[in-house]
């Protein structure tokens, strides 16, 4: 069976470069096996792997609930954010060439939190995601300090249509002095999908702008909904 770390080095990482330029998200599929999703959200109930549990409606974030694990991170979860990383950091860095950004980031996940450390930014911020029938998360961005890596991934742990219907994933992008497009997303149980934390650069007429953008979970209308989210950067709290 290949290990994770194959399977991500496997990637059309190429593909993955341009449909993240191009659209700020792009997939990755099958990267968990039915076994690997099943044995994390087994894990959702073994609370020495957390350090936080946040009920969304308390805050207004939505309707349902999420953990933040602790270092140090499950093996799986330590092995995605560190290899998967420094195919992003490609990406991130000529994003801030293309916005006249002078921020770049470094090589590897390790320098990364450095970075995060200098700021304060000490606690991780992995995180598992559960959502019942009526569940949903509001539109927001993943950033939690100062330092923030532009680029994230979540990936789904249940099957859509089977163990759950609706909980589609939902992007918004803000063009200046535009309305918002909304684009709605169907990862499979095992696909990890990438996108934007925050912006992207769009090649206008006269040179790239930053476009902002967002993203939320729609209403769960059956079912149970287990998604796994690996954010690149610490946070402060």
């Amino acid at each position: 069976m290949e290990n994770i770390e194959d399977k991500i080095a496997q990637a059309n990482w190429a593909q993955i470069t341009k449909q993240l330029s191009q659209k700020g998200f792009a997939t990755l599929p099958k990267l968990l096996t039915d076994e690997q999703c099943e044995a994390l959200k087994a894990d959702y109930h073994h609370p020495d792997l957390y350090r936080k549990q946040v009920i969304m409606e308390r805050y207004r974030f939505g309707l349902g609930e999420y953990k933040y694990y602790q270092y140090p991170l499950p093996n799986l979860i330590q092995q995605i954010r560190q290899n998967v990383y420094p195919y992003l950091v490609p990406v991130a860095n000529q994003w801030m060439s293309m916005l006249n950004i002078e921020k770049r980031f470094p090589a590897t996940l390790e320098e990364l939190h450095v970075m995060c450390r200098a700021q304060k930014q000490l606690k991780p911020t992995a995180l598992i995601l559960k959502y019942a029938k009526g569940g949903f998360n509001t539109l927001h961005q993943d950033l939690y300090g100062e330092v923030f890596f532009p680029i994230q991934v979540v990936m789904v742990l249940s099957e859509p249509e089977q163990d759950f219907m609706g909980g589609e994933f939902v992007l918004t992008e803000q063009v200046p002095r535009a309305q918002s497009k909304a684009i709605v997303l169907k990862p499979k149980k095992g696909d990890m999908l990438i996108f934007t934390t925050n912006f992207r650069p769009v090649k206008g007429a006269r040179g790239y702008y930053r476009v902002n953008m967002k993203h939320g979970v729609s209403e769960v209308q059956e079912g149970e909904r287990f998604t796994l989210g690996v954010i690149f950067h610490d946070a402060l709290s």
